[in-house]
Parts: structure tokens; sequence; C-alpha cells
């Protein structure tokens, strides 16, 4: 065996290993790592160096959006304003077959444009949705399947910390990344509508109809929309419109969504001083362990750069003489396989330093590439068993709610996000085309 393939049985084979054992990721690669810039660089120097890039790796201003990100999220989660947005969309959708069930895919889009955590905006909808559903009769399929789908959206919908992470370690813009992914959110989300409803029609005991709706006429029934869940929504837009139009860069945009989101909070009264403490500890959680595996993620990737193997599997992958698309899809397979068993980040600290070479070898768009990479993230969140998005449903729904149950209400919404996925390849417009029309 050549001594780039060794490097690689060690290095990507010896993380994946430690993984799957349940190893902590941080600590995963941090031993490889430690072992690898022994072997390959040097010994004691090469020590040196991993200490002094592991320093660098987080010292980047690129990161700085990932916790303002975070930030947005948890003060609408703790400061109760998500109440007041579901309550505004609810008044709004009537007589509508599975009408919570909708009510709360609208609300979890409406939270992903402005919360840049996939487990907080499950989390939030489903403690406060789910236990309404199950009271009115909905199947346990059918109340959990919807909120743990559009969860998993919330990190093709900027702003994501996710996506800010993939374009940090990746190379890829992180502004064109953000936008990218708008509009296959968008289109899950319709998607996931239109399923909702047709399933229902089909099969009304599933979600028996509302026998007594409260009635709203007038004003009444677009007030809570108009001062709750449009000044949310236009937090959404100036970040967006703001990083298209290049006014303003990710950092820039994230500090002006995060206080945006304080200041809201505040005029609504809902800033206490125990929501602020309570959202900065969140976010300092988070970030602190997100920017402890960046650490992991960036010296890996050297490791295996200055040991051969990334060029030897580079050359190895593109000497087959396949065709580009054969190569892409090859890749797309092998992160849904991997979100079977590992986490998101996870995936892009094994993927990444072999399939980004391959991306610029072959001329492949990044960012086309970029966004069908968040897709992959966003169903490894719901593959059984391990779905991050299950076990924080599994987190807070009540006992009546089985793993069984959980499993089965993500299939459909699984097969859709691979067709959405199947369309980005078939068509890159669907992803790249936003980002160059406003670019």
């Amino acid at each position: 065996m050549s001594n780039w393939g060794r490097a690689a049985w060690l290095m990507l084979g010896g993380s994946t290993l430690l993984l799957f054992i349940g190893m902590p990721v941080a600590l995963t690669f941090m031993a490889v790592n430690i072992a690898g810039a022994w072997l390959y660089m040097g010994g004691e120097a090469g020590l040196a160096q991993l200490a002094r890039s592991s320093v660098s790796s987080v010292a980047a201003f690129s990161l700085t959006p990932i916790p303002l990100f975070i930030l947005m999220g948890e003060v609408l989660f703790h400061s109760g304003l998500a109440v007041q947005v579901i309550e505004g969309i609810e008044r709004l959708i009537r007589r509508l077959p599975g009408r919570l069930a909708v009510v709360a895919v609208v609300a979890g889009t409406v939270f992903s444009a402005i919360s840049g955590s996939t487990i907080a905006t499950t989390a939030m909808l489903g403690s406060l949705m789910l236990p309404v559903m199950l009271a009115r009769g909905y199947h346990p399929s059918l109340a959990a399947g919807p909120i743990m789908a559009i969860g998993a959206v919330d990190m093709l919908i900027p702003p994501s910390a996710l996506t800010v992470l993939l374009g940090s370690l990746s190379g890829i813009s992180i502004s064109k990344l953000l936008v990218g992914g708008v509009l296959p959110g968008m289109i899950l989300s319709l998607a996931f509508v239109l399923w909702i409803v047709a399933r229902v029609k089909f099969s009304p005991a599933l979600a028996p109809a509302e026998r007594e709706q409260p009635s709203y006429a007038g004003w009444e029934r677009f007030r809570p929309f108009v001062r709750y869940v449009l000044p949310t929504l236009s937090i959404f837009v100036v970040v967006v419109a703001a990083l298209a139009q290049g006014w303003a860069t990710p950092t820039e945009c994230a500090a002006v969504g995060a206080f945006a989101t304080l200041v809201l909070a505040l005029v609504y009264r809902a800033l206490t001083l125990e929501v602020l403490t309570k959202s900065l500890q969140g976010t300092a959680a988070i970030s602190g362990m997100i920017l402890f595996i960046i650490v992991g993620a960036t010296t890996f990737a050297q490791i295996l750069s200055f040991s051969g193997a990334s060029s030897g599997l580079v050359q190895a992958i593109t000497g087959q003489g396949l065709a580009p698309g054969l190569i892409v899809v090859g890749m797309m397979l092998t992160l849904i396989f991997l979100g079977i068993f590992v986490d998101q980040v996870s995936m892009m600290m094994i993927t990444l330093p072999i399939f980004m070479p391959i991306v610029q070898g072959l001329g492949i768009d990044p960012v086309w590439f970029g966004v069908m990479f968040l897709i992959c993230m966003q169903l490894g969140l719901l593959l059984p068993p391990h779905g991050l998005l299950l076990m924080t449903m599994r987190g807070v729904a009540p006992p009546a709610v089985t793993m069984g149950h959980i499993f089965r209400a993500v299939a459909p919404f699984v097969a859709m996000s691979i067709l959405v996925l199947a369309l980005v390849f078939l068509l890159p417009a669907v992803a790249v085309w936003l980002p160059n029309f406003v670019g």
C-alpha cells in the first residue's frame, strides 16, 4: 500500500471508526490529528504546528456570523415571541385539511428565517404545537412529521449557522451559499404543505376537522400577523437583501439581524434580564461546541494534505475517467449514507478535505455543489435511527408518541427531500439562479 493510502486509512478510517463507536466529535478529531501530526508532520515540530493551526482556525473573521445567527434563534425561543408568531399564522389559515400541521410548517418556515438553529426550531414547535395537535385528535405521525421536516429546512433558509460553517470549511462564498439555499428551502416548505393537505384529504381520520374554531373577523383576524409575523419576516428580508446586493458582509448582516431581533423583543417587552441571560448562555454553549469542532476540522484537512492522502485520493477518483455528474452522484450518496450514522458537522469534516479538491479539479460550480451538500445534511437530520431531529422530537414529545411513530412520520418528508435533491442536481438553476441574479 502507498504512503498516502496508509495515511488515508489512518485519518479517514480512524476518525470514522471512533465516531461510530460513540466518541464525541471534537475528541475524535483531536485524537486523530495528534496521531497524524506526530507521524506525518515531524513529531514534536508537527505538534507545534498543530497548535498554531488550531489557534488560527478559530480566529477567522468569517466565523463571526455563527454565534450571531444562533443568538437570533435563542432570543426568539426564550422570549416567547414564537407563541405570538404561531397565533398570527393560525388566525390566517382556516378551513384547510390538516390545518394545524400546515400552521406548523408555515410557522417553521418563518422561524427558519430568523433562527440559526435547526434544533431550536424543532424543539420550539414540538413543545408548543405537538400537544395541541394530539389533543385535537391528530395521528401522532401527522403531528410529529411536519415539525421535524420543517426544522430540517432551517438549514437551507438563512440565517443558518451550519451554512456559514460549510462555506468557511469548503471555501465556497458564504453569502452565495446562504442565498442559494432560499429557493430549495421554499420549494420544500411548499411541498410539505401540499402533501399534508392531500394526505388528509384522502385520509380524513388522520386529522379530524375542528368543530369549534374561534371566529375572527376583519382586523382581529389580521392583527397578530401584522403585529408579530411581518416584523419578524422583515428581519429576514433585510438580512437576505443586504447579502444578495452586497451591501454588507455576512458578518455585518448577522450583526444587524441579531441587533434587530433584540430590539424586536425589547419593543414587545419580552426581553427581560432572564431571557437575555438564557439566550447568551445558549449561544455560548452551541458556538463553543461548533468552534471547538472547527479546530479539529481545519487541522484534519491540513494533515490529510501534508501526508499526500488528499491528492492521492483525488487522483485515484478523477483518474477513473468517470463523468463529472456520476462523480457528484457518488459524493451525494456517500453523504446520505454517512447521514444515517454521524452528525452534520462530522459529515463535513470527513468529506470536505476530499470532495472540494475534486469539485475544483472538475470545474463544478461550488455553489451548486454546496447547496446539494446542504440538502444531504438536511436529510441526515431526518434519517433513522440517529437523526438529530428525531432525537429532539423524542425528547419533547409526550409518552404517547413512540419512536415507531416518529420513524413513520418522517418517511414521506425524507422522500420529498430526496426529490428536491434530484431536482437541484438535474436543474442547477434552482440553486444558482438567485445568487447569480442578485450578485
